[in-house]
């Protein structure tokens, strides 16, 4: 369940068909083996290969009949080989008859159909004749199979079967070859080994070649006798593996068994999984569509319990508690408005994971930044000043439109990568309120050509959105959501934007966060800024800096004790001219740190204490700027938990007296309201 689930934006597409078997392909084949290959080998008796071939179907399911996306220019299907552009069906894997209406292939086959966005899987004979699924009459997830039924089946062609098969013996590996006939590989049954969980049964192991597409068909002796189900190739060495048919047979009837070990992981705590086994079990037969519903409410009640199981086995060493979270609670709060995800390291210390690895610029003063921390795709979107705020907070088909216009997504056909412009809207928009009180817009589009969704956990800030994707199988849309919204509690950020922006932004009391809806900031462009918190109030004019519509307003808002209980709150004010203009302002917030801490935290706070430089109220130069910092002094009579400094910094060289002077103006109006 946690598999096939590691997504690279730019590599998460492919052509109009053949480009969504590119994307199943490696899917399924981290879990066996799926889509057919096209070679001939050695076979049976050829007087036998008209009933292997009658009996041996492709497991199919339907192509999207329409596309919501939007390209940059028309797709070239065109180019496509003609079969590959005209088929109305993806081949998913094999399957096989039995006789009486029975039919067999790998519960991994249909499993990644589930929740297919263009329709249930089928069966296809090599006519090219597709037969709907009816009932499905007997599964094992830990054993990787399925028997089932048809609506209309196509006659009485079926594989006698034979449960003792002689080991060293030829054996013969069968798939369908999308529809084009049978592909027959030979090899030897070499040996049996242990499942891996606690042996309860035993892997046939076979030499005979078994490509993507054998998943789910027959592995048939000499005399053409169903001896295994073809299910997975082996890690580590030149070996296939197929279930004993022998297993199938002696599975109860109308039941489906889940008996298996599962691990759950978040990103956030990597190396470390919560193990476990789902162990449940419904009755049968039950149609398709009953069946995927049945088996999803069951692993996505695991998959839930799984991570509630892990946060609270976690307990006091979860950020933002436990020795290892000292570090970032006494650490003034960045200033940069790429999200960032806090995770674990190594070392039991809580840091940041993640960085900002592509930044493209948009009209009008836009900019799109791009990176990942594990599996996630972080985004931050810059509003455009061409942008309406009201458009950008209230469409989400605007907002991701503009995130496409970073061209990171696009689509493979024929060799050519073309790039996705809109995804169009959304097929669920709902909400999200995290631990620390920030209001997330969760969203989910729909990729039907290669059965795919992207969600998107979205977070308004002032200039524009950070955003937290996935883009995963529409199977394991449950999981990916699940695991962001859990992750939405480790995200990081720093709240930023111009003036103008920020003026928009603080309009909409939904786009607050509760630590900022407390806080009034208030302008007159050419006249007065003032800010106010619970914690910290300052004011200017001109006389200080320039107030204008492009100063850039950056909260660092950082996670830190405040009465014996963590918050996430402003913990760093920056006022700067412009983004391209270094001359800001800046208040930030310190606190004395705790004794597991080492002496670079000890020796700062020493510095604080007896405002010593650079908090020392004197101008010094550094990098061709002037900069110049002073402590906001404690109560009398007080042993400080937290200190604020207040700092201005201008380019280039200014006299000492002007730069005082600039200092205490700021200091003049700068009221601390907690001690």
């Amino acid at each position: 369940m946690r598999m096939a689930k590691a997504w690279v934006w730019n590599k998460a597409a492919g052509a109009a068909n053949g480009d969504r078997r590119r994307w199943i392909a490696p899917l399924l084949g981290a879990l066996g083996l799926c889509l057919a290959g096209s070679a001939l080998a050695a076979s049976p008796d050829p007087a036998l290969l008209p009933k292997i071939q009658a009996a041996t179907f492709e497991v199919v399911i339907p192509k999207a009949a329409k596309d919501p996306l939007t390209y940059e220019k028309p797709l070239p299907l065109d180019l496509l080989p003609y079969q590959e552009r005209t088929d109305k069906y993806l081949s998913i894997g094999t399957a096989f008859a039995l006789g009486g209406n029975r039919y067999v292939t790998a519960g991994h086959v249909l499993r990644a159909a589930f929740n297919d966005l263009a329709g249930a899987p089928a069966l296809r004979d090599n006519s090219g004749k597709v037969y709907p699924i009816d009932r499905i009459e007997k599964f094992s997830l830990q054993q990787d199979f399925v028997v089932f039924s048809l609506a209309k089946p196509p006659g009485d062609a079926a594989l006698a079967v034979d449960t003792k098969p002689a080991s060293n013996s030829m054996v013969f590996a069968v798939g369908n070859a999308l529809g084009t006939g049978v592909v027959i590989r030979d090899g030897l049954y070499t040996s049996d080994t242990p499942e891996d969980e606690n042996g309860r049964w035993k892997w046939m192991r076979f030499s005979a070649a078994a490509s993507p597409g054998n998943s789910g068909g027959p592995l048939l002796d000499q005399q053409g006798k169903v001896i295994g189900v073809v299910l997975m190739k082996s890690p580590n060495e030149n070996l296939n593996y197929a279930l004993p048919i022998g297993e199938v047979l002696k599975a109860p009837d109308h039941l489906a068994v889940m008996d298996k070990r599962i691990a759950y992981q978040l990103d956030v705590l990597p190396g470390l999984a919560q193990q476990g086994a789902i162990k449940q079990q419904f009755a049968l037969p039950l149609s398709y569509q009953d069946f995927s519903r049945s088996y999803r409410q069951r692993v996505d009640a695991y998959t839930e319990n799984q991570l509630k199981a892990l946060l609270a086995q976690q307990g006091d060493q979860l950020f933002p508690r436990g020795a290892g979270a000292s570090r970032l609670l006494h650490t003034v709060p960045r200033l940069n408005p790429f999200p960032l995800l806090i995770a674990r390291n190594n070392d039991g210390i809580w840091g940041l994971s993640g960085r900002a690895v592509e930044t493209r610029p948009l009209p009008a003063n836009g900019v799109i930044q791009a990176g990942a921390a594990g599996r996630n795709i972080l985004i931050h979107l810059r509003r455009p000043d061409d942008v309406p705020a009201a458009d950008l907070y209230g469409d989400p088909k605007r907002m991701m439109d503009l995130v496409l216009q970073g061209g990171f997504l696009g689509r493979q056909v024929a060799g050519e990568k073309i790039r996705v412009v809109s995804l169009g809207k959304p097929l669920d928009d709902a909400r999200h309120t995290d631990a620390w009180q920030r209001p997330w817009r969760v969203l989910t589009w729909a990729l039907p050509y290669m059965n795919a969704e992207l969600i998107a956990f979205a977070l308004p800030v002032p200039d524009g959105y950070a955003l937290m994707m996935r883009l995963g199988p529409a199977a394991l849309a449950h999981d990916e959501r699940l695991d962001l919204q859990a992750l939405t509690d480790f995200v990081y950020i720093a709240y930023d934007g111009t003036l103008a922006q920020w003026k928009d932004y603080l309009k909409d009391d939904a786009l607050l966060p509760v630590a900022l809806k407390a806080t009034h900031i208030d302008f007159d462009y050419g006249k007065r800024f003032a800010y106010d918190s619970p914690r910290l109030a300052f004011a200017y004019t001109p006389a200080l800096q320039t107030i204008a519509p492009d100063n850039r307003l950056t909260l660092g808002l950082g996670y830190y004790e405040d009465h014996g209980k963590v918050v996430w709150d402003v913990g760093d004010v920056r006022v700067a001219l412009t983004e391209h203009d270094p001359d800001r302002i800046n208040i930030e917030r310190n606190a004395a740190p705790s004794a597991d801490l080492d002496d670079g935290f000890r020796s700062r706070w020493d510095k604080l204490l007896h405002a010593a430089h650079p908090f020392d109220g004197i101008a010094y130069s550094d990098n061709d700027e002037m900069r110049i910092a002073g402590l906001v002094p404690p109560p009398p009579n007080t042993t400080p938990g937290v200190l604020y400094t207040a700092f201005c910094g201008v380019q280039g060289a200014k006299p000492a007296d002007e730069m005082k002077t600039k200092l205490g103006l700021l200091q003049k109006s700068l009221q601390v309201k907690e001690h």
